[in-house]
């Protein structure tokens, strides 16, 4: 038989530690108490309407459902060391919120929080949004689907991530990142992919200063680019871009092909460059 804890308040240090097969409903975690750790170490417990403002509430919790539930800006390092977690319909705006942690699905939710999601794998967004700066710094195996994410520094040194139907407004986006697919999403910001394995963009819109430079295996199929000046510095690339380029810089192998390129850059390579520019409609090669 399942624990029933409802409608109750909670500030002292580990209120709820340890607890088990538990259901907490319409509870409010503060006070002047200021305890920490209300639910460290708890194994197959539901959250559902409750409200957080201590620190460090789910650390090190097997096995949880969070629905319609708030954790505000003074819940941080929300949910740190978990597994096999849901999240649907809530907030988490405090710093930290996940971290090393796997097998997390959250859904329909509002994220603001920095460093968010480092060191974790198995987590998936669906139907959220999220601000933050270095986003999943150092995953795996992670998941967004529609999501509309704000913030800067994102995507750096994960392996292996998929992105669909999403829009990106970020900074230094997947810097190191390793065996990574974004579909049909809109992708905005500076630097974009730099150092970057196996990056592919499949009907993506592209935007921002010196895209996808020293890459390694990288794609791109049927794609914009927008305001992307010296693009494709060093990389390793074959693209298909529709429209135009506003410039790219000694691709060093593969081939380009779009509808215009407003300059091809030659200047003082550090190495071998043999990429090829193709323009579609002239059928001229560069």
């Amino acid at each position: 038989m399942r624990q029933q804890i409802i409608n109750q308040r909670f500030d002292e240090e580990r209120a709820l530690y340890h607890s088990q097969h538990t259901d907490v409903t319409e509870c409010v975690f503060a006070g002047p108490a200021d305890g920490e750790s209300v639910l460290k170490e708890s194994r197959d417990i539901t959250v559902t309407r409750c409200d957080f403002s201590l620190r460090y509430p789910l650390w090190h919790v097997d096995g949880f459902t969070m629905t319609d539930t708030s954790m505000d800006e003074l819940t941080r390092a929300a949910i740190w060391y978990s597994h096999r977690g849901t999240i649907a319909r809530s907030r988490l705006h405090g710093i930290k919120a996940v971290r090393e942690c796997s097998d997390i699905e959250i859904t329909d939710s509002d994220i603001i929080s920095e460093e968010f999601g480092w060191k974790s794998s198995g987590i998936t967004l669906k139907d959220t949004s999220i601000t933050s700066a270095y986003l999943f710094l150092d995953s795996r195996e992670i998941r967004l689907d529609h999501v509309r994410m704000t913030g800067k520094y994102s995507f750096q040194y994960v392996d292996g991530l998929e992105i669909d139907d999403s829009q990106l407004d970020t900074k230094d986006a997947f810097w190191h990142s390793r065996n990574v697919t974004v579909r049909n999403s809109t992708v905005k910001g500076e630097y974009l992919g730099w150092f970057s394995d196996g990056l592919t963009l499949i009907n993506c819109k592209i935007s921002g200063t010196q895209p996808l430079c020293y890459c390694k295996n990288l794609k791109l199929i049927n794609c914009t680019m927008e305001g992307c000046d010296l693009s494709f510095e060093y990389s390793d690339v074959e693209a298909d871009v529709r429209g135009h380029i506003d410039s790219l810089k000694n691709p060093s192998s593969g081939r380009i092909v779009a509808d215009s390129v407003g300059e091809i850059v030659t200047d003082d390579p550090v190495m071998e460059c043999t990429g090829q520019v193709v323009l579609r409609r002239e059928k001229e090669i560069a």
